[in-house]
Formats: C-alpha cells, structure tokens, sequence
C-alpha cells in the first residue's frame, strides 16, 4: 500500500468525524512554511525573489505548533523555501510526531544525506524529495547542474536509514510522458515508497510564466502518463485525483482543504494566490470569500489550475460525501486497475517533444548583492 494502513484509518476518521458533525468546509492537510529562503533559484517558483529581510524570518517551533492544534488536521506538508536551511527543523518535525501528526517534509534533498542524522525514522515522518524528472530535465528545472546527483544520493541515504521517502514530481509544458514513465522506474527502483505527480501552477511570483500547462494540455500529458500503469509503480494521491488528471474525473477545487500558515500568517485563498492573510485559522475560514475561486467562479487566476492542493482534497470530499463516492473509491482501492489505454500508448508512441522556449532564470531579488544572496540561502 502507499502509505501505512494507521495513515489511511486516521485520515478516514477524521474526515468522517468532520461529515458527521456536519462541517462544510474542513483542512485536510495544513501546509505549513516556516521559511521561504532556498539553496536553489527555479524558474518555476520565485519564492526567492522576497526581499532579503523576508527570506531571513521564519517561524519558530512554538508558531508552528500553534498553527497545527488550530488547524486540527491530521497531517501536515512542510514546504518552504528549503525546510532544512531551518535550524529548528528538528526541533519542529519531532514536536509534530509527538503529537501524532502525519508529517511530509518537502525538501530538494542537496542537504539531506548531511543532516539526515538530526532526524529519527517513524511512522509519521516522510520525507518528500522534489524530483522533476530524469537528470538531465530535473537540472534543467532546478536551474542546477548536478542537483538531480545530489538529491538521488540524499534519497537512497534516506531510504538505507529507514526512512520513508517518497518524491514529488511538478510538470511543465514541455515535459515528455515517456521520460516521466521512465522516471517512475527510476524512483521505485530508488526504494522510494510512493510518488505524487501534478501539473505545474500558476504561481503568481515565478519569473516564467509561459511553461504553465493548461487543462487541455495537462489531461493529454497525464493521460498519456497514468494510463497503462506498470505493477510495481505506487503513487501516494487519491486514486480520483489520478483519474482528475488524466480527465476521466470532473472536480472543483476546495481551496480550504489544504491551508497555508507562513510567516505572514493564513494565507487567503490557498497556496498559490496571495489575496492577503488572516491572524487566526478561523478568521480565514470566516473572512474569505470562497465563492470568489475555483474554476467554476470565473476567476481568470484559477481557470487553468488542477493542482494537487486545491483537488486532491475534493477527491477526499467525494469519496466520503456519497455512498456513490465512497464505493467508487473502495472498488478503486481494492481492486486497482493499471488504466489499459490503447489511445493514450498510440499518444506515447508519437509523442514528439514540443520546442518550447527556455525556461527564463531567476533573478536576485532588487537591491540584493550576490554576498547577501549567498548569505540567505545558506550556501
């Protein structure tokens, strides 16, 4: 299974504790980011590009903790920037496995092998290395010769300790179905435990705008990717977000199901757009005005998404909101399908690489002098 039976039953609790008392809008995973400065510049992202007095704050253990008993939910993504670049990072992971949280810490893994030793395995500890492909197109990505080495070494570390390590892979236009199936080989033969997969999103800071994919574009490539599944491939999504992807599945986004908390506080809508902050978790639930976002409101920022963070949780909603959804998910979990598709391997067969334009570079933020980027990322 992707992921331990004890995750499954807990999450499955929680979200039928949260139907039965009748809560409309509940967290599913609380993203949680206590720093936004990193040791790589990808095109794709821009954190980075705050000013240099931001990306030097973080939240502390006690802000973190906070944040999660607020939030209640039963697991908990740590993003960034970079969470190792944290110094209290241990302190924050082991605080939240003592309370029994399902922890995914997200990291690119170039310092993982050094301070794997700061951390110790459980059941509640994951940690998910960023992975965009094979070698060559994940330093592409990263904007990093050599980052893709240095990661895999940090994996195979990682997974040799005992650790669950699973990966995550984000898709830009441009990307090859052929390649990505062929990086799944590589991950499972890695020792990984489990993969997740999405298409690329609109972030409103990245400096490239133009390798975004679009729906259309996004259900094509994912057809082509997910279908005619190999045995030995475990993903650790929602098996109806897969089926969203590849277009056999039709969902709204749930921008609250997955909160951001950062050093500005709760983030309205969601993770990827910036429309302000709220103090508490309720203020946020109470002062945003959902009806504004997800495809179905018209906002021009949300029409092309189908990120995992804002769909992933409404597969969860559907699977437990209707006996026809809770069947549907349990014939998918028990009796699994590889997704047999001769459309989509006829698509694999012809698939010629698209010549897209280079990914634009980042850039140090205004006013920052290179000392004092090297300073802040930590290098």
């Amino acid at each position: 299974m992707a992921v331990p039976v004890s995750q499954a039953w807990t999450v499955a609790t929680y979200v039928l504790k949260q139907k039965l008392m009748g809560r409309k809008k509940y967290p599913l995973v609380l993203m949680l980011e206590p720093l936004f400065r990193c040791n790589l510049a990808c095109a794709g992202c821009g954190k980075i590009q705050y000013p240099a007095h931001i990306l030097k704050s973080e939240l502390s253990p006690e802000d973190c903790f906070k944040a999660v008993e607020e939030c209640g939910t039963p697991m908990v993504s740590i993003p960034g920037g970079e969470p190792l670049l944290h110094p209290q990072m241990p302190e924050i992971v082991a605080g939240l496995v003592a309370r029994k949280k399902y922890v995914y810490m997200c990291t690119n893994a170039l310092l993982l092998k050094e301070k794997l030793h700061l951390f110790k395995p459980s059941k509640y500890l994951s940690f998910s290395v960023h992975v965009d492909g094979q070698r060559e197109h994940h330093d592409f990505s990263v904007c990093r010769e050599g980052g893709y080495d240095i990661a895999m070494e940090g994996v195979r570390a990682a997974v040799a300790a005992g650790f669950r390590v699973t990966t995550n892979t984000t898709l830009f236009d441009g990307a090859d179905p052929n390649s990505v199936r062929a990086h799944f080989d590589e991950m499972m033969a890695a020792g990984v435990e489990s993969m997740m997969v999405s298409p690329g999103y609109t972030y409103d800071k990245a400096p490239d705008q133009n390798h975004f994919l679009g729906k259309a574009k996004s259900r094509r490539m994912f057809r082509a990717i997910l279908s005619n599944r190999k045995k030995e491939w475990e993903f650790n999504t929602h098996p109806l977000f897969s089926e969203f992807l590849m277009g056999k599945q039709n969902f709204e986004c749930t921008p609250w199901g997955m909160p951001t908390f950062s050093i500005f506080g709760w983030q309205k809508p969601c993770y990827l757009l910036q429309d302000g902050y709220a103090d508490t978790f309720q203020e946020l639930l109470d002062s945003t005005k959902w009806e504004n976002y997800g495809a179905k409101s018209g906002n021009p920022q949300c029409a092309n998404c189908m990120v995992h963070s804002g769909h992933e949780a409404s597969a969860v909603d559907y699977n437990f909101g209707s006996l026809k959804g809770f069947l549907t998910t349990a014939k998918r979990y028990m009796f699994s399908s590889l997704y047999p598709d001769e459309g989509a391997q006829k698509l694999l067969n012809e698939w010629r690489p698209e010549h897209a334009s280079p990914l634009i570079q980042i850039q140090a933020p205004v006013g920052t002098t290179k000392t004092e980027l090297q300073s802040i990322s930590g290098d």
